[in-house]
């Protein structure tokens, strides 16, 4: 048996408890040790990911590299992990872009304001282990194939998220700052413990259908042989009511319009880097769990409900796109951006097409990648002017080019130009959803143009035009900035051109899952004849 999964999870956990235990103090000295401990922590486990990527067989079996160690033996629980490919890419995900945000954070937790108020309490020790230990939550999220333990740690990493977004929140705030922080971490931890209760009676009536029928397990793999086998039978109404627990938590977590206005709050309130772990890492376990756990456990349920969640994800396309477009405040604006991309996930998800399916997990990948870009980007302009607001804005190309140059990109990769990484993922799921649902496909397509304008009027107001004087003098992007963006930059670039490693990956899990539901693509409209020729 591999450790290699166990290993990847258990250095992020071991190094947020060894951060934590530093030695506190206010010199400069100790917040360094701290933060060098915590990014080789991150870089130790993103090699741990590479490995992990390196050593996943494509053409394998459905989950490799597999564990399993017994937890509660009387419920039949155990601690299993397997890698798919989807779980895979999330992974590497996630493992490039905590040591980013480690480095754009890099001064989040220095105390910034006179002696004895809240800003000058905060902890380093405290900031870099909750960012370690929301990483190693995560990953254990993807990689469970055990239905209880992904609850338990899907649930574990909203009581780390909820001290970065409270604790640690964003310094540009107006003067109500502390108490909107307030809000926006309860907001958020109340949206999610209310979808995670939901699920938990849906795990313990799923454990207690299969328990009946002589299928005592949480045992991922094991429950979908079963359910493909016929050997467990789900009443079709229990397995709708199971469905609906499962996909409610998943759809809070994603967010899914209507049950996304957490996420505007939570973003806004908080550091451009903890901002990027919630929209780019923690919000994915959501779309993820769709596809692994909505699909694979009650197939027939997510058949019946698919059309009214293509229904709720166009809307939410649209909806998100709006809203940004009217947003005064550049966090915002990137939150509500990002609720009409996870309309596209959604909706390449329960498509039920390949196509659909792929370009849904490569767009959870490729919307990672460029939300953190335009998003870090913004962060470090936000730390130079010490407002979030767009109109206090304006000529930043004048004076920062390279800052506005890499604002672009992110800008660009967000309405899906052609040649960057979201245009492929994008293009997968319209064609995906179009050869089942043609009407909400071109609808879709209208998200498209919205994107355009939200990102590109963002660009204009705050880069073009004269130069405002709160903005002059205005340094460009720092080495450690640069050393931020510039990978984000050139993985936008490279999976823009070359998705192929990715697509490889996922494939195999995306046909597998759709065998599952028992779908196919469906037949060419004009068929074409072996000859080259158009059938007749």
């Amino acid at each position: 048996m591999s450790y290699l999964l166990s290993a990847t999870c258990a250095v992020p956990a071991v190094g947020a408890v060894v951060t934590a235990a530093l030695p506190a103090g206010t010199g400069e000295a100790r917040r360094r040790t701290t933060k060098a401990v915590a990014l080789a922590v991150s870089v130790a486990t993103l090699g741990l990911a590479a490995a992990v990527a390196a050593s996943f067989e494509p053409g394998g079996a459905r989950y490799q590299l597999t564990e399993s160690y017994s937890w509660i033996r009387s419920f039949g629980i155990d601690f299993a992990l397997g890698a798919d490919g989807i779980g895979t890419a999330l992974v590497l995900l996630t493992a490039v872009l905590v040591p980013l945000v480690m480095l754009a954070g890099w001064h989040d937790a220095d105390p910034a304001a006179a002696e004895g108020s809240f800003e000058s309490k905060r902890r380093t020790q405290g900031f870099f282990a909750l960012i370690l230990a929301v990483e190693a939550m995560v990953l254990v999220s993807f990689l469970a194939t055990d239905v209880f333990v992904f609850y338990v740690f899907f649930e574990a990493m909203l009581i780390p998220m909820y001290f970065l977004i409270g604790g640690f929140g964003d310094r540009a705030g107006g003067p109500d700052a502390a108490r909107q922080r307030s809000y926006a971490a309860v907001k958020f931890l109340l949206y999610n413990l209310l979808g995670g209760l939901v699920m938990l009676a849906a795990v313990i009536g799923l454990y207690v259908v299969a328990a009946d029928q002589g299928q005592a397990t949480f045992g991922l793999p094991a429950l979908t042989d079963a359910i493909s086998s016929g050997k467990l039978v789900i009443d079709p109404t229990a397995q709708r009511a199971l469905f609906l627990g499962f996909f409610f938590a998943f759809a809070v977590k994603a967010p899914m319009w209507p049950l996304h206005t957490w996420l505007p709050n939570a973003m806004g309130e908080s550091t451009a880097g903890t901002a990027v772990l919630i929209t780019a890492v923690v919000d994915k376990v959501g779309t993820f769990a769709m596809l692994r756990f909505c699909l694979g456990l009650f197939p027939d349920a997510s058949k019946t409900f698919a059309p009214a969640i293509l229904v709720l994800s166009l809307i939410g396309i649209v909806y998100g796109a709006l809203v940004a477009i009217g947003q005064k405040d550049i966090k915002r604006l990137v939150a509500y951006a990002s609720i009409s991309h996870f309309g596209f996930i959604i909706m390449g998800i329960f498509a039920m097409t390949s196509q659909g399916q792929s370009g849904a997990t490569l767009y959870m990948v490729n919307h990672g990648i460029s939300t953190a870009a335009w998003m870090l980007v913004a962060g470090f302009l936000i730390s130079r002017r010490g407002s979030r607001l767009i109109a206090d804005y304006g000529g930043v190309q004048k004076v920062a080019p390279v800052l506005a140059g890499t604002f672009l990109i992110g800008g660009l990769a967000t309405l899906s130009l052609p040649g960057l990484a979201p245009f492929v993922s994008e293009f997968l799921v319209l064609v995906g959803t179009f050869t089942r649902y043609p009407v909400i496909g071109v609808i879709a397509t209208f998200g498209i143009v919205l994107a355009a304008l939200y990102a590109l009027m963002l660009y204009q107001r705050t880069m073009t035009g004269p130069v405002k004087e709160s903005v002059t003098g205005m340094p460009d992007l720092k080495a450690r900035e640069l050393a931020v963006v510039a990978p984000l930059v050139a993985l936008t670039l490279l999976l823009g051109v070359y998705p192929q490693p990715l697509t490889r990956m996922v494939n195999p899990a995306v046909d597998d899952t759709l065998s599952q539901v028992h779908r196919t693509d469906p037949a060419p409209v004009h068929p074409v004849a072996a000859n080259g020729g158009e059938q007749k």
